[in-house]
This record gives structure tokens, sequence and C-alpha cells, in this order.
């Protein structure tokens, strides 16, 4: 057992004043981190404990399907830019040069380390598959680091890698790694949901995410209760209610109407008394979309070892990508996803565009914008808008819009009748209560914390960087790769979001730094103290990770303490021990029972379970 008073466990009555989120403040309170620096921290005794625990299950659950391997944090920038995400990873991936002026950078993670191995070290199918994991510290430049353990620059991760010689062995590494995760968050007592999810920067055909609902959360994910549907917002879709169309005006063709004043949606849909789903938002952007040809020769001359001025190449490399406009139409109370927009143009980045923008492309101000004179594009690249129509706006009819005119708007708008557009793709968030897609009944959109991410690749690490294996029929086939993640500290936060009160927080046994507290209200009183190093004697000998409270203190301070540091379960040894019995006290429940000695065992174990 581990005695208190022997132990360094500094608990805080107050949270820090730039702590926002329950996790935050209560791992920094119960000592379980210190701040080192902006996004920085350090693990003290208990929370080295829990995150030892958490490890431990990722370790076992992940050794039933794949090796563990132990890989570099730092990392030449060759193999980056091999892949192309040296530049694409910007300013969030740390970067240094040692003392020959080669450039280096501390790992953010692991695909191009791995696909190297792969390379030099597979030959035949007879090798596949492969599942590779390590449990790693990565590195991240967040330029904002807040929230505790949720947003950091230095963190703990599991990440794995799986190599298949054909897509039906992809898919197969693919559930495994999605057992694994299932079983490893219920091990570790969350409360998960998995969502559909956008590949972002790792790219590949498939995601999904491992979703913990927290209001700490920075993701939105949609759900169905009644069917199981479930994705992040920035895949989520849903159904519409069929939305009211307005009684044409005149000849029903577009009329200008005078809209002095009247450039907000709300002052449109008074002006005009119609509702906002009969109005038409006009969201315009510039998009940064790749110049595919220009982009890859100067990759090529940058990654020519012989080439003398490789940032000078750097640099023609990020101009090798072009700003394009993208205008996107949607119903007046529906907002953009940035992220399905760029996924739809295939931009890595938006931004709005500029007055002098707005000039060029509409020749008209923001507030008065709409589609009516546009002209489409046919292409990505020749130079033309890209005018894309969320299914909203879909054979909608009499609509109101911006005339593209200070003050004025048109009414009596048909898409497709009056303007034309490049793609109608869903650009829109889902929103609460809208129907899910699969069974219609209303979708609930909520905060949540990411704790992990399972992802297939395909062949874009493996073909870029040049693996190559014979098949049975001695052909050569490149392999292709899953990639899959867990946020080692963030399983932990998670937990604490999904475990707190007003006193501190609970653990799940599986993962706290002790199952029991074993709380000796008057060390002074030798019949208690003595009853109280039996009692965790006997737990300890039963299996139980025990912490025994033998300070010199008050009883009080001694029950502020043990609710605040995220043990499950407390044994009080105090007045009744003289006849026989001590209390059981759970924490998440704030509950207690008076439990004979010589039960104590059968009972915690009863009502403590482990994953």
């Amino acid at each position: 057992m581990h005695r208190w008073s022997k132990l360094f466990i500094p608990t805080l009555r107050e949270a820090p004043a730039d702590a926002e989120v329950a996790s935050h403040k209560f791992l920094v309170r119960a000592g379980y981190i210190r701040q080192l620096g902006a996004g920085i921290y350090s693990y003290l005794f208990l929370g080295q404990r829990s995150i030892d625990r958490i490890i431990r299950i990722v370790r076992e659950e992940m050794d039933r399907i794949g090796q563990e391997f132990l890989l570099p944090t730092i990392h030449p920038a060759d193999l980056w830019r091999e892949s192309g995400r040296w530049t694409m990873m910007g300013d969030n991936m740390f970067r240094l040069k040692d003392r020959k002026g080669a450039d280096l950078c501390l790992g953010m993670t692991h695909e191009e380390v791995m696909t190297d191995i792969a390379r030099n070290e597979l030959r035949s199918y007879k090798q596949l598959p492969q599942t590779w994991y390590q449990i790693q510290t990565k590195f991240r430049d967040e330029p904002r680091p807040r929230s505790g353990l949720l947003r950091v620059r230095q963190f703990i991760m599991k990440d794995s890698y799986s190599f298949d010689l054909d897509q039906s062995g992809l898919d197969n590494s693919y559930s495994l790694h999605d057992a694994a995760y299932r079983a490893i968050f219920t091990r570790c007592g969350l409360n998960f949901v998995v969502v559909e999810a956008d590949s972002g920067a790792m790219g590949g055909s498939q995601s999904q995410e491992f979703m913990v609902y927290t209001d700490a959360g920075e993701d939105l994910i949609a759900s169905c209760a009644a069917c199981g549907y479930a994705a992040n917002i920035e895949k989520a879709t849903s159904r519409l209610a069929p939305a009211k169309e307005m009684e044409p005006t005149g000849d029903g063709m577009p009329e200008l109407v005078s809209t002095p004043g009247q450039a907000a949606i709300a002052d449109v849909t008074k002006f005009f008394n119609i509702e906002p789903s009969s109005d038409i938002k006009c969201v315009a952007y510039m998009a940064k979309l790749p110049r595919e040809d220009a982009a890859k020769k100067s990759l090529k001359v940058l990654l020519d070892a012989k080439s003398p001025d490789k940032e000078s190449l750097a640099l023609q490399y990020l101009a090798a990508q072009q700003w394009q406009p993208v205008i996107a139409f949607l119903r007046g109370d529906h907002f953009v996803n940035e992220t399905k927009l760029m996924a739809v143009v295939g931009a890595t980045e938006v931004r709005p565009m500029v007055p002098e923008e707005l000039d060029r492309w509409f020749h008209g101000p923001a507030g008065y914008l709409g589609p009516i004179g546009l002209d489409p594009a046919k292409t990505l690249h020749d130079g033309k808008a890209n005018v894309i129509l969320d299914p909203g706006l879909d054979n909608r009819k009499n609509l109101v819009c911006g005339a593209n005119k200070l003050d004025y708007h048109y009414r009596n708008v048909v898409p497709g009748r009056d303007f034309q557009w490049t793609v109608v793709a869903d650009i829109r968030n889902a929103r609460e209560g809208e129907g899910c897609p699969q069974c219609g009944a209303p979708l609930r959109v909520a905060k949540a914390v990411e704790v992990g991410h399972i992802f297939k690749l395909g062949d874009r690490y493996t073909n870029k960087m040049g693996v190559r294996v014979l098949d049975a029929n001695g052909k050569e086939v490149t392999p292709i790769m899953g990639c899959y993640g867990i946020g080692i500290e963030r399983i932990l936060t998670a937990a604490v979001e999904q475990g707190n009160d007003a006193n501190g927080f609970w653990l799940p046994r599986s993962i706290a730094p002790f199952d029991v507290v074993v709380t000796i209200t008057n060390v002074a009183d030798p019949v208690l103290k003595a009853t109280g190093e039996r009692v965790a004697s006997d737990l300890e000998a039963a299996g139980f990770d025990v912490l025994l409270d033998d300070r010199d203190d008050r009883a009080g301070v001694k029950f502020k303490d043990a609710d605040l540091i995220g043990i499950p379960y407390r044994v009080t040894v105090g007045r009744k021990a003289a006849e026989g019995k001590v209390e059981l006290m759970t924490r998440a429940t704030a509950s207690g029972v008076d439990v004979a000695i010589a039960d104590l065992v059968g009972e915690l174990s009863r009502v403590a379970p482990v994953h």
C-alpha cells in the first residue's frame, strides 16, 4: 500500500485563474499536473499513475492485433518532403536545424517514419499484413494552448499503422482497430460515441472518431438516439423539412427591389415578410487550391539532394499554389461548414473575400451579394468563380437574393432558371432537431472531446514514398495503409469531464491512481490507526490498489482531499470501528454504507468492478 503521509500530493483549494474547464481545474487542484509553460505540463505522482494505467489498457488491447515499436521523436525533414507534408503542416510543426544545417522536425505523427521502415524491410506479400504501433510523445506548436491537457504542445499518443496487400486487407485491419478501440474506451470507463469524420491533413478514404460528450469539447457531433447514426459536424448530414414556398409577384420573373439599408438577413426577411429559408445567403471565399503541374515540378527539384538552395525552392513550392474564388449559396437560416466546402473544391485553406475581391467578382458590396450574373467555372483552375449550391436551395422557387448592387435585392428568383452553379453539394452545418439522414428522428448536436481517430489512408504514403512488394504472381504492387491514433491524456481528461461535481472528480477504477483510499479519521487513536492499517492490508492482499490516509490532520481535511483527487471509493475508519464496522463511500454517487470489516473485501469487490 502507499501511505499518504509519505507521498507528494499537493492539493489546492482554488483552481488556477486561467482554468476554464472542469478537467483543467481539478487535475491541477488534485495535484495530478503542473504547468511548465504554455501547453506544456508535468505529470506528478497521481497523474503519472493514471497515465500508466491507461497505457497498460491500451497496450493490452493493441498487443492482440499488433506489435509495439518505439520510434524517434526527431525526424529528418526529407521524409516529410517526400510525403508532401513538410510545407502542408505549416506553423503547427516544430522545426529545427542540427549543427550541420540539416532541417529536422519534432514528430507530430509517424506516418512517414513507419512508411520508411516498410519500404526498407517489406519485400513480399508473405510479410503482409503488418500492424505496428507505438506509445510515444508527440509535438504540435499549438497557436492557442488552452483547456489544460486538451489543447497542448506536447502530448502522449498511441499511434498504429497497418500495411495490407489490398482493400479487403485494409478493411479487416480497420475493423480490428475499431474493435480494439471500443474495448479500450469501454475498459477505461468512458461513455463514448463513434462518429463519421473528416480525414483532414491525414487524407484517406474513410475515418471514424471516438468522441466523449462534454461541454469542454471543441468538436460538435450530430447523433441520433433512435438509430445510432453519429457524425462529426464536418461530415454530418440531415433531412430538411419541406420549406414553405412564396407566391410569385408580377410576371414571376426576377424583380429588382429597392432595399435601402437592408444588408443583414434578419433585415431582409423582415422587409419582404419572408422566412429565412426563402432568402439566398451568399458566402464568398478565396480558396487556396494546388496547381498540380507547378507543385509537382518544384517538389521534384526540391527533393533533389544536389540542390544547393532548398529554402528558395521551398518558397517556390509554396508559390505553386493559387487563390481562386469560391462562392457558396445556401438558405438564409443555414451556415457554411468550411471543412465540407474545402473538401468539395479540393482547397487546402479558405478565407473570406476582401472588398476589392468582392468588387472584382460580384461588382457589388457585402450584404447585397447574389448569384444572378455570375459565371460558374467549368473547372477549378480556369480563373472563373466556382459556385457551390447547397441542396437546401435545389429545386426551390420564388426566393430573395442580393442584386450585387448597393441597396437592392431580387425577388422571384428560381435556381436553375435565373442562375447556374458549378456543383450541388452539402456545404452546411446540420442543426439540432433536424431529421436524422437514416431514420428521420430528431438529431442531437452537442460538444464532444475526441479521444481516438482511425483512418483508411490507402496508398497515399506508400505510393509517394515508393513502398513496393511482390504479390503471389511475382508482380510488384503498392501496399495500402491505415492509421489509428489515441490521445492518452485525452482519455484522462474526458473521464474527469464526465465524472465531476463541485467537490472534485471521480475516475473509473480501471484508470484511477488508486482503487480505494482508506481514511483514518484520527491517527492519534491507536485503535483506529491499527484498524486502518489492518483494513488497508486486507484490501491490498485482495488485489486492490490502496492509498492509506495516515496523515495527522483533521478528518474534514482528509474527506475534502479524498473527494477531490479522483479515487472512486473511500473506506472511512472512524467511531464505528469499535463495533467492527467501517463506512464504504462510493464517490460517484456520494453515498455511503456501513459494512462489517469482515465483509469489506467482498462488498468492495461487488461494487467496484474493473474492466
